[in-house]
């Protein structure tokens, strides 16, 4: 039997105590010592000593009440670790600063058009605007987390196909590392987007979770008992391009009837009338300004939606299904009545006792928070 050496012990208790703040927010040493299973005095070694380096620091609660000397909180102190997260979509690009406990200290974002959504002006324009943010915020980022709309090989970032950017086969990860001289994660937006819902928004708490998201694509990202799932060299959940419709549009991965050509972007804006190259944010006012229940215009819209979501019921088996990007400014009564539809219509979801179905909670952030989430995995262990 291998027994764990004491310093083992304490990076990992270490590194426990900062994932539970980082994640969790402050709290007193009482309610850390019983969410980790660790004694008064250990946690008091622990916290002091994150204290002295200025990972943390304690404070008396604002509202503090009744008598005797109040719990002191142990917040986490943003500035002491900083990621870069980039959220490179179809239309514009972002990046935003991050801090130790998931505050955004700073970000920017520029339109991509024309050249401009070329890997290496891309590169070059991610590198250029973070050293500006880095200098005026006066932090320095430790490592970076990339979030892109497309098919992403996790170990080395090589984004093996991202159609809607028409970019095949960047070393992304390799070029960025290079240039930003830190450790960089790239991962699949969808992906990115699922481990932001849990982490910090709808899906916490949700063991079992399925994100998807509307943009110029569709795509999916599932954590399974807590844990994000990645598939055979990190390609998994490209549900946009499951086969609804055998008959249906010519989707640029080459097959026929794939479900973003049903309720991708270019599929919203048919149901609405509108250009397939009209403002974004038009498409979300009229969404906005529709019946509850969505009325005749999204009717056929939302019955393709609720197939989709019924076949990723079936085959994942999630407690939760959160909604991004497009998906948000639907109707809230047409979302219920997809989600009634697609707890009748599944048998899974029938075995279970249903699946819930909300719309996310970050907004426009989910693949940036995804992103920072990434960029952190690798930084809390080394704090």
């Amino acid at each position: 039997m291998t027994v764990a050496r004491p310093d083992e012990v304490r990076r990992f208790n270490r590194s426990s105590l900062l994932r539970l703040l980082h994640l969790g927010g402050p709290a007193t040493r009482a309610a850390l010592a019983t969410e980790l299973g660790l004694n008064r005095s250990t946690i008091k070694m622990l916290v002091d000593a994150l204290a002295e380096s200025g990972l943390v620091e304690e404070r008396v609660p604002r509202l503090a009440r009744g008598a005797g000397r109040p719990s002191l909180l142990v917040l986490p102190q943003p500035q002491a670790a900083v990621v870069l997260a980039v959220d490179v979509q179809v239309e514009h690009a972002g990046i935003a600063l991050v801090g130790f406990g998931g505050q955004i200290l700073g970000r920017n974002s520029w339109n991509l058009h024309g050249r401009q959504r070329q890997p290496a002006e891309v590169i070059t324009h991610i590198a250029e605007s973070a050293t500006l943010l880095a200098a005026d915020l006066g932090v320095r980022p430790v490592a970076a987390g990339v979030s892109v709309p497309g098919v992403v090989r996790r170990a080395d970032g090589l984004v093996h196909d991202a159609a809607n950017l028409d970019w095949t086969d960047v070393a992304l990860g390799v070029r960025l590392t290079g240039v930003l001289g830190i450790p960089v994660v790239v991962g699949n937006d969808a992906e990115l987007g699922a481990l932001a819902e849990y982490a910090r928004g709808a899906g916490r708490g949700a063991g079992d979770t399925v994100f998807v998201s509307a943009d110029v694509g569709v795509g999916g990202g599932l954590i399974s008992q807590g844990t994000l799932l990645r598939g055979a060299a990190g390609y998994l959940g490209e549900i946009g391009h499951m086969t609804v419709r055998p008959d249906g549009r010519p989707c640029h991965c080459g097959n026929a009837g794939c479900w973003e050509t049903e309720v991708g972007e270019a599929a919203l804006c048919r149901a609405l009338g509108r250009s397939e190259h009209g403002p974004r944010g038009a498409i979300v006012a009229e969404l906005r300004s529709l019946p509850g229940d969505g009325g005749p215009a999204l009717a056929e819209y939302l019955d393709w939606l609720t197939l989709g979501l019924v076949n990723v019921v079936n085959i994942l088996g999630p407690e939760l299904l959160v909604l991004g990007d497009l998906f948000t400014a639907l109707p809230d009564a047409a979302v219920a009545a997809v989600g009634g539809e697609v707890r009748r219509r599944s048998m899974v979801s029938r075995a279970i006792g249903g699946v819930r179905i909300e719309k996310s909670r970050l907004g426009a952030d989910s693949k940036l928070l995804g992103a920072a989430e990434a960029a952190f995995d690798g930084v809390i262990g080394m704090l």
